[in-house]
């Protein structure tokens, strides 16, 4: 999937993601890099303005599944490995 399209998705279902309590969501890896192939899935750090819980984070998971139509990682800045970190967050892009 290409990165421009992702980025309109995640646009327009702005408040709906709000409503599941993102603060951010943050574009990495192939596709933020725009060199996703066709069976490449979409890596996305998450920011929540509020405490969550499991289930919360999957039901995320799922609805950006669902809206994308491909296969997502989900995951959040905290829970980057150090040796991660800084691969990881060199390729960023803001989707909010």
């Amino acid at each position: 999937m290409k990165r421009d399209k992702v980025l309109a998705i995640i646009a327009a279902h702005r408040e709906q993601l709000q409503g599941l309590g993102v603060k951010s969501l943050t574009l990495f890896g192939s596709v933020a890099r725009d060199q996703a192939r066709p069976d490449s899935d979409v890596d996305f750090l998450v920011e929540f303005n509020r405490d969550v819980g499991l289930f919360e984070f999957i039901e995320l998971r799922l609805y950006l599944e669902d809206i994308l139509g491909c296969s997502v990682d989900l995951g959040t800045e905290d829970a980057l490995r150090e040796h991660l970190r800084e691969p990881v967050l060199k390729d960023v892009i803001y989707a909010f």
